[in-house]
């Protein structure tokens, strides 16, 4: 009698993490995302741990929220999985301002950008 269980968003050999309001323009947050992509889980994360990048600390968060969802929702094996998609999205932009010369006013805009991270479980070749 009850309503039907909505079917997931991803395969049922994958698993996402989506962090959104992170403070940078989405044109850098892309750079680390192009980093990890199609990349092992582990080989992700120390390219992450030790990039000169401010956000990449951020991205390695969202990184490990999606490994943590396939392991704990959806059963994956951690030992088996790449980063098979990570897309970088823009949000709000906050507008300021500063005075210039002779009663002008520069704007200043400070964007905000989100990423999705989707982790796919991938059988390795012997």
């Amino acid at each position: 009698m009850g309503k039907e269980k909505n079917p997931r968003r991803v395969a049922e050999n994958e698993a996402m993490a989506k962090l959104r309001m992170l403070r940078t323009s989405p044109q850098k947050l892309n750079l680390v995302a192009a980093m990890i992509r199609g990349k092992k889980v582990d080989k992700a994360l120390s390219d992450l741990t030790f990039s000169k990048k401010r956000i990449a600390a951020d991205v390695k968060k969202c990184l490990q929220s999606a490994i943590a969802n396939a392991e704990n929702n959806h059963n994956l094996d951690v030992d088996e999985l790449i980063v098979a998609e990570a897309w970088v999205g823009k949000n709000l932009t906050m507008k300021r301002g500063r005075p210039r010369a002779r009663g002008r006013f520069g704007r200043i805009i400070k964007p905000f950008a989100e990423i999705t991270i989707k982790v796919r479980q991938v059988e390795e070749q012997a």
